[in-house]
């Protein structure tokens, strides 16, 4: 009875981030494939860890355990992503859908969006992701990826203009 009560507490709390949770790490391993993997590995490391959770932000909770298993799987499948440098290198995007074209230009930017964030560094992706995306605050994100706010400010400023410098060349090839 026990452990039917442990595994109901751990749907309860981690089903419904399983999306926030798929996202992350699909961000990171860049493959919708190897996201599930990854997805799947760290729920079960989260339920089989479930007993120490005292309660509090489930999010973060849960989000620091996929984070660590993404980074577990590319250590393991891509070092060398890992190892690349961030360079010191986002223009808004705002269209409002009123017409097919564009609605078509919106599909064409987030392509654009899409990939020019799949040529970033992972530590400027991940914080990107876990901010605009999964809407932490810098404070979620600074306690899921263990760096200090200030870290995690420098990396969202320099992320954005970095996916800025990417977005540009991109736009002007899209739209030509």
């Amino acid at each position: 009875m026990q452990e039917e009560n442990k595994a109901a507490q751990f749907e309860a709390v981690a089903l419904p981030l399983f999306g926030a949770a798929y996202n992350l790490a699909r961000w990171l391993v860049r493959n919708d494939r190897d996201a599930e993997d990854v997805v799947q590995e760290a729920y079960l490391r989260a339920f089989r860890f479930f007993g120490g959770y005292r309660g509090g932000d489930s999010r973060a909770w849960l989000l620091t355990i996929v984070r660590n298993t993404c980074y577990t799987w590319l250590q393991q499948n891509r070092s060398r992503e890992l190892t690349d440098p961030i360079e010191d290198k986002l223009d808004e995007l705002g269209v409002s859908a009123e017409n097919p074209e564009t609605l078509l230009l919106q599909n064409v930017e987030a392509q654009l969006v899409r990939k020019a964030l799949e040529e970033l560094p992972i530590e400027f992706r991940e914080v990107l992701i876990m901010r605009e995306m999964e809407d932490l605050s810098y404070k979620e994100i600074s306690t899921i990826a263990e760096l200090p706010i200030g870290t995690v400010m420098s990396r969202l400023a320099r992320g954005r203009k970095r996916l800025r410098e990417l977005l540009l060349p991109m736009g002007k090839e899209g739209l030509s």
